[in-house]
């Protein structure tokens, strides 16, 4: 995640290349804390899928390092 742009959405570089605007869904709004910096999976829009998309997941610190320590992360980098 690179950017907080408030009201729940953030700004990402995507695997792709692409960056998009994403929202937090509700149902992970008051349980998943995301900050800059974290790991986490996006699902695009049917509709505006080069520029919209919606949290999935949030990795934690721990799963990303062991994500990039089995090579499942090639052109991510965790810091």
């Amino acid at each position: 995640m690179e950017l907080m742009l408030g009201s729940d959405k953030l700004r990402v570089r995507c695997d792709d290349g692409k960056e998009r605007i994403v929202r937090i869904p509700g149902k992970l709004r008051k349980r998943v804390w995301i900050s800059v910096g974290d790991l986490i999976i996006i699902q695009p829009w049917k509709v505006m899928s080069d520029k919209r998309a919606d949290v999935i997941w949030r990795y934690t610190k721990t799963q990303a390092k062991w994500l990039e320590k089995k090579g499942y992360l090639k052109n991510i980098t965790v810091e």
